[in-house]
């Protein structure tokens, strides 16, 4: 009797292992196949990838000279603002050349000007603002751009609620 029980004890004990090895084999080795409740969290989403900066269709050399500026907070005063930024012109807003290809400009609330980048996007869109992806909280978007017209909205919302749609009218001829 004592010979039959250790025998049963040893064919228990080998079904076991070649069960383990079974389903340890079903998953690439060890007991990940079994789930305790301590498997590993799926791993997080991938970011969407971040758009990267490439050359604006509106050259830097373009945007360079005297304007006239205001701006506007209803879309109904846009030609009364161009108008108001024609007078404006006594006392330009100057868009200056930077020395590594970009504008120099005021980013909003700050008071010295900097230089800036024109950047373009997949969805052709153009940019003004400062190095990386191209709509940062610190860009504006180039609305509109005729060569004589320049307009801009600020992607912050508190500076564009501030500051409203800023429209430029070049003062005489190109730069």
């Amino acid at each position: 009797m004592q010979r039959f029980v250790s025998t049963r004890r040893l064919t228990a004990f080998a079904a076991a292992a070649v069960l383990a090895a079974v389903l340890g084999g079903c998953t690439g080795g060890g007991f990940q196949g079994f789930d305790l409740g301590m498997s590993q969290p799926p791993p997080p989403p991938q970011e969407p990838a971040v758009e990267p900066e490439i050359p604006g269709s509106i050259r830097p050399d373009e945007l360079v000279g005297r304007w006239g500026l205001a701006s506007y907070h209803k879309a109904d005063d846009r030609v009364r603002t161009e108008n108001a930024a024609r007078g404006q012109c006594k006392q330009p807003y100057v868009i200056g050349r930077g020395n590594s290809g970009g504008v120099i400009m005021h980013l909003a609330d700050e008071a010295t000007p900097q230089e800036l980048r024109i950047k373009g996007s997949r969805s052709g869109k153009n940019y003004i603002g400062p190095a990386g992806p191209p709509g940062g909280e610190k860009d504006r978007e180039i609305v509109s751009f005729d060569g004589r017209v320049l307009i801009t909205r600020f992607i912050d919302k508190d500076a564009d609620g501030r500051y409203g749609t800023m429209v430029y009218v070049r003062c005489g001829p190109r730069a």
